[in-house]
């Protein structure tokens, strides 16, 4: 099978529209040579910067209120007797991007019933939070409401081996006064 190609002149490939620029060669005058209007209007725009209202703050003195829609550090739930909501059915680590979430499963023992609510659960969870990039996917994956991203920051460090989150620092605390509050999130979870 022969094509047939023709061969265009290189100067009607290299125009791409029928629209042309003049290009003028405008001599500038003295004063525009001395520079000082384009200096005296960027001094302008230095001075009414200087005396506007500053956008930073002093951090942590002063914090600003997060958004009502703000991801932080995450939270395994427990219900209301205490026992963790977690079945480590491993929906959230399926749903990361970062394949930040690790996760173990064990089956619950004898005795183990105020501890865990379902035959199964989680014996090792684990978040890489330098992997996470908090989007959310993992509390909308999560069938028994078990994980949700929190009003809090992450800490920083700037040793990289304190950043692989377990049980010990996702897992809420039993006290009452200590459980976190994810109540908007929850009511935003559910509406979806």
């Amino acid at each position: 099978m022969e094509h047939n190609i023709t061969r265009l002149p290189i100067e009607s490939l290299m125009q791409l529209t029928n629209r042309s620029k003049v290009v003028v060669n405008k001599k500038m005058s003295f004063v525009e040579r001395l520079y000082l209007p384009a200096i005296l209007g960027g001094l302008m725009i230095t001075f009414r910067h200087f005396f506007k209202k500053k956008a930073t703050i002093s951090y942590p003195e002063v914090q600003r209120d997060f958004s009502p829609v703000y991801r932080g550090q995450h939270v395994l739930k427990r219900d209301e007797q205490g026992r963790e909501n977690c079945t480590a059915c491993g929906l959230c680590a399926v749903a990361c991007p970062a394949e930040a979430i690790s996760m173990t499963a064990s089956e619950r023992k004898k005795g183990e019933e105020h501890l865990y609510r379902e035959e199964k659960y989680a014996s090792v969870y684990e978040i890489n939070m330098l992997r996470c990039i908090f989007c959310g996917l993992c509390e909308e994956a999560c069938p028994k409401e078990a994980i949700f991203l929190t009003d809090r920051i992450v800490s920083s460090d700037y040793q990289r081996n304190g950043f692989i989150y377990g049980k010990d620092q996702l897992v809420e605390s039993t006290d009452p006064d200590k459980r976190v509050d994810i109540a908007g999130r929850l009511k935003a979870h559910r509406h979806q």
